[in-house]
């Protein structure tokens, strides 16, 4: 018989494939369907399949008359849109951290990738490009160090989208930039959990594992027709530097392409200025200034650059701590230097960072 999705339950058996818009099936026929099953059928919009009258336990199926979906759809979809925008930028990236983390979880039991709701994800973050421009040097202060890898794919995200948008890319183009970094470590999918939740150091073969992920993610997209290329490729070599030291490829200079650049940046801000079950946090501004002792070698330092300019967008008068616990505000920034401004302490002192190498500000208050 043939039913609409909705009147589907678990244990109804699939009598022909249910096939996508590429015409490969996404569910074979004679499949016993799981609540997974038509969770993937909802997701891909299939409307009706054909199923057999009888249940898998032999008992005579009697679905419940259909409901206008689309009206409930609609209503849903038109809900969840107003419920976004009345978020505060805070709760809403909490939120798309915890959606992230059920979908990274049904990949690993190897439900279908659907490049639709991925992008229902991350899209409405990303739009909010105002708000990121906020938050881009507190992000690391959100990370909960349990769920550390799921924050890291987020936050790679609406970084690299930001500074897409900052290096003069067109706003289709830092959409794709962001919907990479969200992917860039969706193959961890296919490791074993240490990938993500061991507290202790990686052994060597734990590392050489890890290292495949960039392929592992790139597999897993190289064939839905609705990600662009530029995303699969930036997905697959933001793990690449300049020196042809990266990997899995050992690419070098402008074989790496522009997206994976900006990615391989934000990915190693976000990791080293987050809290980890194995790895202290650094302030934002000394990771800053490792990153630009890198610009020249395995870096972009067009990239790189854009990004310190970005991060450090300080104002007179913010307020710091610095690395010595002391208090102050910034009264002077260096162009060429601003990482390292000219700060009034609370006790009247005046410091001048760029002379005091061993101190710098840990965060913005």
């Amino acid at each position: 018989m043939r039913v609409s999705k909705g009147q589907l339950v678990p244990g109804c058996v699939l009598l022909r494939d249910v096939k996508g818009k590429t015409n490969r099936p996404i569910i074979p026929e004679n499949t016993v369907l799981t609540e997974e099953h038509i969770t993937v059928l909802h997701n891909f919009l299939i409307d009706q399949v054909d199923v057999s009258e009888r249940l898998s336990d032999g008992k005579l199926f009697r679905p419940n008359p259909v409901m206008n979906e689309e009206k409930t759809e609609e209503t849903s979809s038109s809900e969840t849109t107003r419920n976004v925008t009345e978020l505060s930028f805070e709760e809403h990236y909490i939120s798309v951290v915890e959606e992230y983390k059920n979908l990274f979880n049904s990949w690993r039991k190897n439900t279908l990738f659907d490049s639709l709701t991925v992008r229902n994800l991350i899209v409405p973050l990303i739009n909010r490009m105002d708000d990121i421009g906020s938050a881009v040097y507190t992000l690391h202060q959100y990370v909960d160090k349990k769920d550390y890898f799921y924050h890291h794919s987020v936050a790679i995200s609406v970084l690299s989208a930001y500074l897409g948008k900052k290096m003069g890319y067109q706003k289709g183009e830092w959409f794709q930039i962001g919907l990479a970094g969200l992917l860039s470590d969706a193959g961890m999918a296919r490791l074993d959990s240490f990938a993500f939740k061991k507290e202790g150091l990686l052994t060597n073969e734990e590392l050489e594992e890890i290292r495949k992920h960039p392929t592992y993610s790139y597999r897993m997209i190289e064939h839905v027709a609705s990600i662009p290329y530029t995303v699969k490729l930036a997905v697959l070599q933001h793990h690449e530097r300049i020196d042809g030291s990266g990997y899995p490829l050992g690419l070098s200079k402008e074989k790496i392409h522009s997206f994976a650049r900006i990615i391989a940046v934000c990915d190693i801000y976000h990791a080293m200025t987050s809290e980890r079950l194995y790895r202290k946090k650094q302030s934002p501004f000394k990771v800053i200034e490792e990153l630009q002792k890198e610009q020249f070698s395995k870096l972009d330092p067009r990239v790189v650059q854009i990004f310190v300019k970005a991060i450090a967008n300080f104002s007179m008068g913010t307020k710091v701590l610095l690395s010595n616990d002391q208090t102050g505000e910034i009264v002077f920034i260096e162009q060429h230097n601003p990482t390292r401004p000219i700060v009034k302490l609370d006790n009247g002192d005046i410091i001048t960072l760029s002379n005091q190498p061993d101190l710098h500000i840990s965060e913005i208050l």
